[in-house]
């Protein structure tokens, strides 16, 4: 049986007057979390082809620990999220985060040695998984139903944007290679690998700067506050984002999910029976985000595309191109997520997914090169971006009742890395055993694997509350 279907009923827009710019100014403001998030998860993607050589790594252990060492610190910000935000507010930690992506991509592009590049990429990690976990959460909570969907995918939106910047900066900071110059053949002593990948990873000290600054002039979300007991405080939150008769209709609904609950964080309640099926949901959600392939071409892009037969200057050309189609298929979720709804947009792309890897698959066992590979990998980038990338994010953000959200979110958030450090660690091992063409072939079957999950256990979420939520999924 397919789950029963949450309405689309927007009970919160009744006598709302809502301030539409100062809305999109604090979910953009946090948004900047996911820019971040974006950049400095897949710079790596294009510096890799330098920073390896300069720091003679030869080892697929070697060249998997350099790619995943953010993951391992992302896990551990993610945790750190999800024990502290419910206690400390979502906003001090988002302040955190941006501090923490000043200090590490300048480190990152000092680095002396492997070492400190490494120790740089795990506290950069922790910042990713921080910013990961609460800005989609705080966008959710300021944001009125209507237009949450829309509003949590900006943030997808900024992190499409943050993966398109630093593979259009990857692509101009290093300097043209002789035609043909393959990646085998890059001079030790050439610019790029003294010098470019420091500046790939330094430049993204800018936007981290501005996101710090621009945290300090965000309110703390009031759902957080009125779990506080600062009933007031959230109040005068919820006034500013739809007036006075939305506020106080708000804050009522709210505290009638938080009887007996004010100031109280308990996570033993995570494992109670109604609330490990929403959280079972949410991880597997997570990890099906991760495990369907995708980040593979964000971050192994150069390797896949040296397979389809491009030199170094036509590696990095084709990895702008899958950030400019990232960000371009984003706006196509923002405009169907509150119209199409989530569950739609999920099958959609589990099963656009199945049939891409499937087809890339085969281009690759038949050695083809050139354009139809490159063809293929779009159509899976453009296919992700539309439908899983930002629609998992705002299932996550909506899933968890208010009184546990930060540690549940947590939770799936931690789980998400997890599996995006598997996939990363494993790739290398698994295409040097099996070679590109299978690899893609076991993302297609986690994808199809993924369909049946969602066709099944997945409800729609559109358009309500997220206390409507609540009542519904866990009463």
């Amino acid at each position: 049986m397919t789950p029963t279907i949450i309405s689309a009923v927007t009970g919160d827009d009744r006598d709302a007057k809502f301030n539409r710019a100062y809305i999109f100014a604090i979910a953009l403001g946090a948004a900047l979390g996911g820019l971040m998030f974006g950049y400095d998860w897949v710079v790596i993607g294009g510096a890799e082809l330098f920073y390896e050589k300069y720091f003679h790594l030869a080892s697929a252990l070697q060249i998997g620990w350099a790619m995943s060492s953010a993951l391992i610190g992302a896990l551990a910000g993610a945790l750190f999220a999800g024990t502290s935000s419910d206690k400390l507010g979502r906003k001090p930690l988002l302040v955190l985060s941006g501090l923490l992506f000043v200090v590490t991509s300048i480190g990152t592009g000092l680095a002396p040695n492997f070492l400190f590049f490494v120790a740089n990429r795990l506290l950069g990690g922790v910042a990713i998984g921080i910013a990961s976990n609460l800005s989609p959460l705080y966008i959710a909570e300021v944001a009125p139903a209507s237009m949450r969907g829309r509003l949590v995918s900006v943030n997808q939106l900024t992190i499409a944007l943050g993966v398109m910047a630093a593979q259009i900066a990857n692509w101009l900071i290093a300097q043209p290679m002789l035609p043909g110059t393959t990646v085998d053949q890059i001079p030790f002593d050439s610019w790029n690998v003294q010098t470019a990948w420091r500046w790939m990873f330094g430049v993204t000290a800018v936007p981290a700067a501005i996101f710090f600054i621009a945290m300090f002039f965000v309110p703390e979300s009031p759902r957080w506050l009125a779990k506080k007991g600062r009933s007031e405080k959230s109040l005068k939150v919820l006034e500013k984002i739809g007036g006075a008769a939305y506020a106080e209709r708000s804050v009522k609904d709210i505290e009638a999910t938080l009887v007996n609950e004010i100031d109280k964080v308990d996570l033993r309640e995570l494992l109670a029976p109604k609330m490990l099926k929403i959280l079972l949901l949410g991880v597997v959600l997570a990890v099906f985000q991760q495990w369907c392939g995708i980040n593979v071409i964000f971050q192994y892009g150069s390797r896949i595309f040296a397979d389809a037969g491009y030199a170094v200057s036509g590696i990095l050309f084709s990895i702008v191109i899958t950030g400019v189609v990232a960000v371009l298929m984003t706006f196509v979720a923002i405009a169907t997520v509150d119209h199409w709804g989530r569950r739609g947009l999920m099958l959609s792309g589990a099963f656009g997914l199945t049939l891409i890897y499937l087809a890339t698959g085969w281009a690759y066992h038949e050695h083809i090169t050139g354009l139809v590979p490159v063809i293929l990998v779009v159509a899976a980038i453009a296919c992700y971006c539309c439908t899983l990338a930002p629609i998992t994010w705002v299932i996550l953000s909506e899933i968890f009742p208010n009184r546990i959200r930060g540690g549940a979110m947590s939770v799936s958030v931690v789980a998400l890395w997890l599996g995006n450090f598997l996939l990363s660690q494993t790739f290398p091992v698994m295409y040097e055993k099996l070679g590109l063409a299978n690899c893609f072939w076991v993302y297609a079957a986690i994808c199809l694997a993924g369909f049946l999950f969602i066709f099944f256990k997945l409800p729609e979420t559109k358009g309500k509350t997220l206390e409507q939520i609540e009542r519904e999924l866990v009463d």
